[in-house]
């Protein structure tokens, strides 16, 4: 298979060099189907941990063609996270603006190995015996990437595949939303008011839609939503520039509230506010703002996808390990994302997207997995249990033990204990 005309395979294979002997982790140049032209290092086409894990390859290479579609739709880096919990990011090899293949870095251990055998294998995957030590073998492979470099190094790939792009393509995907068509949405919005007999009240609708497409990192539909409140601010003004300037600043504050909502870092937003207001003040033209406001809405949603990928992992690693150990202690979710300096909401979603369940779900299962090992103890009364697994009353823990396990913990323990006395006749036998 050859790649297109445009597409210069020996600087990509260049770059793949250069980066996987910069940072020691492997690199993979595909097409868009995920098929491999090059490597360099160990990275997805060598890794086999899938495959020891007894799991099926296809899981893999749909991973990585979902984060092909999701770099481009980001504006040219992502991310993500591969079936085994390994992290990745990659950037799209563009032909003729379309993404024809893509540089993929990775995968690499962003948490202590042993946290990751214990939370990710054991505790997620629940690989134990042959495969978990197939696997186990195999992560000597794996490289170390502390957090706080990964979206640093996304960066950088970004900017080497964009000298692959020959710059100006990747400088028209992360403008895609330019000045020409943010105009021409704007002025159809503009004629469309017109036409109607009474002037139309401010699109409170169309701002909470923007909001809301914002914390879902919806950069689309964001932008869109965001060029009819122009439009509207463009008409109801009068052409006053100094009110729209002061309409447009209350519309920057919402959305950074909401970037933040979606895991942006707020103190790196709220200084930028500041900067943004000294800008806005030097421009005079409404055009100028109007593509000046769409760029930093641009910026406000990059940080989003910047903080938000590096910081999944370690965010839920941290929450796993305190559950395991603190089970027994009186834990709510929203202390939890204090824990971990993030809104409820936001870290109650994320939660949920990573594990597959809520925070509640979780530390409910794990403190009845743990009460399971205390009741095959008879010596410790049920009261006892309860309070050692972190239920505040016997009768809230027998009512969650049986809605989990079909028997209340007394039968439970019945049953355990008729086992046991089984098994012990069985050894006496000659």
């Amino acid at each position: 298979m050859s790649p297109g005309k445009t597409f210069n395979m020996k600087l990509a294979q260049e770059c793949a060099q250069a980066f996987s002997a910069a940072f020691g982790v492997g690199c993979l140049v595909t097409d868009a189907q995920g098929r491999a032209y090059y490597e360099q290092g160990y990275g997805c086409a060598s890794c086999q941990l899938c495959h020891a894990a007894g799991r099926r390859p296809e899981e893999c290479v749909q991973s990585q063609l979902y984060s092909m579609t999701e770099s481009t739709r980001f504006g040219g880096k992502y991310i993500y996270f591969c079936p085994m919990g390994l992290t990745c990011f990659v950037s799209p090899i563009l032909e003729n603006e379309e993404a024809t293949a893509k540089l993929t870095v990775g995968p690499f251990l962003m948490v202590d190995r042993q946290d990751y055998i214990a939370c990710d294998l054991e505790g997620q995957m629940g690989l134990c015996g042959q495969p978990l030590q197939n696997v186990t073998a195999l992560l000597d492979n794996i490289p170390y990437v502390p957090a706080e470099k990964v979206t640093g190094m996304s960066n950088l790939l970004f900017m080497a595949v964009g000298f692959l792009n020959n710059v100006s393509a990747a400088n028209r995907m992360l403008e895609s939303q330019g000045s020409t068509e943010i105009q021409g949405q704007i002025t159809a919005y503009i004629q469309q008011v017109k036409t109607d007999s009474a002037a139309p009240p401010y699109p409170l609708e169309t701002e909470r839609a923007m909001l809301r497409a914002v914390r879902q990192t919806n950069k689309e539909e964001a932008q869109r939503q965001l060029n009819e409140l122009l439009g509207y601010l463009f008409f109801s003004s009068g052409g006053d520039l100094a009110r729209i300037k002061t309409q447009i600043y209350e519309l920057l504050v919402l959305i950074s509230r909401a970037a933040i909502d979606a895991g942006a870092n707020s103190e790196s937003i709220l200084t930028a506010n500041h900067q943004y207001l000294l800008a806005m003040n030097r421009i005079q033209d409404f055009d100028a703002l109007c593509l000046w406001f769409t760029k930093t809405m641009g910026s406000l949603m990059d940080s989003v996808f910047d903080w938000a990928g590096a910081r999944h992992a370690n965010v839920i690693h941290q929450t796993v390990q305190y559950l395991n150990t603190h089970y027994s202690e009186k834990i709510t979710m929203e202390q939890m994302a204090q824990r971990v300096y993030l809104s409820p909401s936001y870290f109650s979603r994320v939660f949920k997207e990573e594990m597959g369940e809520s925070f509640t779900a979780y530390l409910t299962r794990i403190r009845i997995e743990r009460s399971k090992g205390l009741l095959k103890q008879k010596s410790i009364r049920l009261t006892d249990i309860a309070q050692l697994v972190g239920f505040e009353d016997q009768s809230y823990f027998t009512k969650v033990f049986k809605k989990q396990e079909g028997i209340p913990p007394l039968r439970y323990r019945e049953s355990h204990a008729g086992q046991e006395k089984g098994r012990r006749r069985g050894r006496e036998k000659p």
